[in-house]
């Protein structure tokens, strides 16, 4: 079985941070993936300082070098209703589009983020042929997403 990652970065840094309190090495997720299949791609979708802070510049680095393709946006500065800011980099689309265009590479979809924004999308998958396998946690996890049939 041929295998694709999808890693929402944004998603999964707020699952370990709010809801597991502690973090996961990238390298070892890779590492569970492969035992799904042949691992074909990996993709990791992360918003960006502009310019980045040191040490996110060495998170930034180090992925290519785990396998990972980075794909990254610069963090935009939303003013919030209250007149707090909120910084906000949304990958989606990004990641959708990496999924249909690179469904030929791969049987199963591996899913990494609980937004409920990919409902649609693993429906297309699933209808396409493909499996997938979403990875998440309570308290991040969206109800779509829970209820999506999966295989």
């Amino acid at each position: 079985m041929r295998v694709c990652l999808f890693l929402d970065g944004a998603n999964f840094f707020y699952m370990q941070r709010d809801c597991l309190r502690w973090w996961t090495d990238p390298k070892k997720i890779l590492d569970f993936v492969r035992t799904k299949g042949e691992l074909v791609d990996a993709f990791y979708y992360m918003g960006v300082d502009a310019p980045p802070e040191a040490r996110q510049e060495a998170y930034l680095k180090a992925l290519p070098t785990m396998g990972y393709t980075l794909v990254t946006k610069t963090l935009k500065n939303i003013l919030l209703s209250d007149g707090t800011r909120k910084q906000k980099a949304n990958l989606d689309v990004e990641i959708v589009l990496d999924m249909f265009n690179t469904i030929d590479h791969y049987d199963m979809a591996v899913l990494i983020s609980g937004d409920g924004d990919f409902e649609r999308p693993l429906q297309l998958l699933r209808a396409r042929g493909k499996r997938f396998f979403v990875m998440s946690t309570n308290g991040v996890v969206a109800e779509e997403i829970i209820s999506c049939p999966h295989n």
